[in-house]
């Protein structure tokens, strides 16, 4: 199992989208994001190479850029992402 050595990587949609988040949510996400590999993840489907973390009602898609950091591509509610 992989594990992240390096700050995760946000990708403009990633970060505007936790701007746009009450302090406390915005926390929770990010702590959520610093801690993969560990937490409900899953392969996302519908881009192989991608993988699905969730938080509470919020889903965040990321992929590996190599073996220690993470690219977060996109976040969002569960609406919003499937």
């Amino acid at each position: 199992m992989r594990e992240q050595k390096q700050e995760p990587e946000y990708t403009n949609q990633a970060r505007k989208f936790l701007r746009g988040l009450d302090e406390l949510t915005e926390r929770r996400i990010i702590d959520g994001i610093e801690k993969i590999p560990e937490g409900d993840i899953t392969p996302y489907k519908s881009m192989p190479k991608f993988s699905r973390l969730r938080i509470g009602d919020f889903r965040i898609i990321y992929r590996w850029k190599n073996a220690e950091q993470i690219l977060v591509f996109k976040i969002g509610s569960r609406g919003q992402i499937y």
